[in-house]
């Protein structure tokens, strides 16, 4: 078993493995408490996690705010004492109010990527609830640090580092996952994790850092405890697992993908992403429009200029239709060649 569990602040998660947030509806509460009461940290993304709330067409946001806290009590169901936390955006419309949602549940760990959470800090004031940034590099954790130093008193209770290898939205420019190296990224973390102790070293505190973006079995724990992180975030590894809240469908899309079919795409939200290619982003390609109403999901979707509303791709594959779906996956996602069980993978990373 490996020697470091994954401490963040008072929480402990006996197995030094976050579960990464993975929307639209890829986990939810039965993931997330899965993987909490297995050991690790289990994550729910509240990307339009209110879809199947029956007023969603006309009133996303509510739904999503509502779904927030029944998803949140699922899952706490499962996962008894087990750490759960939730993957907001902030990129997404409303996002504070999705924060003060998680954070009235009770959630224990609220992480944020997609944009700098410069007022995070403020809305989980005088909670138990830790705040876990996403940062691409330490440019980016120094712009977060000195902020929140500055105007908080406050530090990152953890921080994940999210390389140019992970799933879905990626913050990085095609040019730089272009010319994207395992050894250039891995200089990125070590500086992070350089900065991460000076910080800790002068303000008396624990700062874990926890590296995410292509990791899949233990081989990558072990790598990056080697360089001083303190866990690994994994989230394509635990899209086939029975407990994953996708369809079966969706899952087979990833068990039948090779590794050609992973492709980087440019998401209508302005961000490339990168998915398992199939006959929607052919039929995109060819200038097929899908257009049929905006759901309310990010800021910088301009639903007069897109080619189709990523909220409904995302609804359409996770629910099973595949040839009408935009499928999200990370770069092993051809890995995947059959249906594990959360317990196992977990038992795989303690080996």
């Amino acid at each position: 078993m490996s020697e470091k569990q994954l401490v963040i602040g008072n929480l402990q998660a006996r197995i030094p493995v976050i579960q990464g947030g993975m929307g639209v509806g890829v986990s939810l509460s039965g993931l997330a408490g899965a993987v909490a009461a297995a050991g690790g940290v289990g994550v729910i993304s509240t990307a339009q996690i209110g879809w199947r709330e029956p007023d969603f067409a006309t009133n996303p946001i509510a739904c999503n705010l509502r779904a927030i806290g029944k998803e949140i009590a699922k899952a706490r169901d499962i996962a008894k004492d087990g750490i759960l936390g939730v993957n907001i955006m902030v990129a997404t419309r409303q996002y504070e109010e999705y924060v003060k949602a998680a954070v009235k549940a009770g959630i224990d760990l609220v992480i944020s990527g997609a944009g700098l959470p410069m007022n995070l800090p403020e809305l989980v004031a005088g909670t138990a609830t830790k705040i876990v940034p996403i940062i691409s590099g330490r440019k980016a954790m120094e712009v977060i640090t000195k902020y929140w130093l500055k105007k908080y008193n406050r530090l990152p209770d953890a921080v994940i580092v999210e390389g140019p290898r992970a799933g879905g939205h990626l913050g990085f420019t095609r040019e730089e996952l272009e010319t994207y190296t395992v050894e250039s990224y891995d200089e990125e973390i070590s500086n992070i994790i350089s900065y991460a102790c000076e910080l800790e070293q002068q303000h008396h505190t624990s700062i874990p850092v926890v590296v995410a973006g292509g990791v899949y079995e233990r081989a990558d724990l072990d790598h990056y405890q080697q360089m001083g992180a303190a866990g690994v975030q994994l989230g394509t590894r635990f899209v086939t697992t029975r407990e994953c809240d996708a369809s079966d469908a969706y899952k087979q899309a990833y068990i039948d993908a090779k590794e050609e079919d992973i492709v980087i795409v440019k998401s209508p939200v302005g961000m490339p992403g990168r998915a398992i290619h199939n006959e929607f982003l052919d039929r995109v390609k060819a200038g097929e429009r899908f257009m049929n109403g905006c759901k309310q999901c990010i800021r910088t979707c301009k639903p007069a200029e897109i080619p189709y509303c990523i909220t409904q791709a995302l609804i359409n594959a996770v629910e099973g239709r595949i040839k009408e779906g935009l499928i999200f996956c990370g770069s092993n996602a051809s890995r995947a060649h059959k249906i594990e069980t959360v317990q196992e993978i977990m038992e795989e990373f303690t080996k």
